[in-house]
């Protein structure tokens, strides 16, 4: 036998180095996953210290029903009142809760990308349009049941809390165990399907523009780097997409997971609810100041992501 035939049989992937590099027999494979975890949560919890005010104005603004019941005429109005009522930092009551949820959050969506794409790339290391939906939807569903879906009921259940005239919760330890003792632990994870169906569909869309404004700013050239500034500017327009795709999504979330949350008998009832008494408009309640907060969200993001991924992809090997 040949030498070249020996030396293809003990290494099948010798003719197809990309599946040495990109496929499922990589060995980088999981590295690239836990680089993803480590950067996507460091990430993670620096983001939400700079964007918690713009959330805080938003789950206030959602929560506000028509009415007799309505305490908010606007986003100033909301920050106005907050501020007169609680100070400065009353705009970043429940942060504890975000800042708990958002590092494992970041972890887990960046992790399962980087996990799912470097299985899903081509031979030229490179993500289809349909490899970016699928790898940005397994990345939203997989930090929905792994941090979202408990991070988002506890931190509606706190903002709607402080709504209250006398607020019952003294701190998140309190909170979190009040919840679980009158609802038990599913308490936490009241609005798992809408979660799911958000957080799939602002990952699909959102990995899906940024990935695909990486390849047209880098054009015939894979390897050509991607100025921060740049990766910003994408990462805003990815956040604009997924906000007017999948408001009416966040909307009912925010419903599901609220204090009276137990009014409505499950997504879809709550989305008829909600569409009979205030009308379609009000599935877009709240889409300013998310706007505003999500465009923010994703390009620090993702600047500060692939900052740390260019970091550990010299130091870490």
């Amino acid at each position: 036998m040949e030498r070249s035939s020996i030396a293809a049989l003990v290494s099948p992937y010798r003719r197809r180095p990309w599946m040495t590099e990109n496929g499922a027999a990589a060995p980088a494979g999981g590295q690239n996953g836990l680089k993803g975890i480590v950067a996507g949560g460091i990430t993670g919890g620096i983001e939400i210290c700079i964007t918690y005010p713009t959330e805080y104005v938003k789950t206030h603004l959602q929560l506000d029903e028509k009415g007799a019941n309505k305490k908010y005429n606007g986003i100033f109005d909301c920050v106005k009142k907050t501020v007169q009522q609680r100070g400065f930092f009353g705009l970043y009551r429940g942060l504890s809760v975000l800042l708990y949820g958002s590092i494992p959050k970041s972890a887990a969506r960046f992790g399962a990308f980087e996990f799912l794409k470097t299985h899903s790339v081509d031979s030229r290391g490179q993500l289809s349009n349909s490899g970016k939906l699928l790898c940005g939807l397994g990345a939203g569903v997989c930090e929905a049941i792994v941090a979202v879906t408990p991070m988002e009921t506890i931190k509606v259940k706190f903002i709607n809390d402080q709504r209250s005239a006398n607020p019952k919760f003294k701190g998140f330890a309190h909170g979190v165990g009040q919840i679980i003792k009158s609802e038990g632990i599913t308490g936490i994870y009241k609005g798992l399907t809408p979660t799911i169906l958000k957080q799939g569909s602002n990952q699909a869309i959102r990995f899906f523009v940024l990935e695909s404004l990486k390849d047209l700013y880098k054009g015939d050239d894979p390897n050509k780097p991607v100025p921060k500034l740049v990766v910003g500017v994408f990462g805003a327009i990815a956040g604009a997409a997924s906000v007017f795709g999948n408001t009416p999504l966040d909307v009912v979330k925010t419903r599901m997971q609220g204090l009276e949350a137990s009014k409505y008998k499950n997504t879809a009832h709550c989305a008829v609810m909600i569409l009979k008494n205030e009308g379609p408009a009000a599935f877009y309640k709240g889409t300013v100041p998310r706007l505003g907060r999500v465009c923010l969200d994703v390009a620090i993001t993702f600047m500060i992501y692939d900052s740390f991924m260019d970091l550990f992809s010299k130091v870490w090997h």
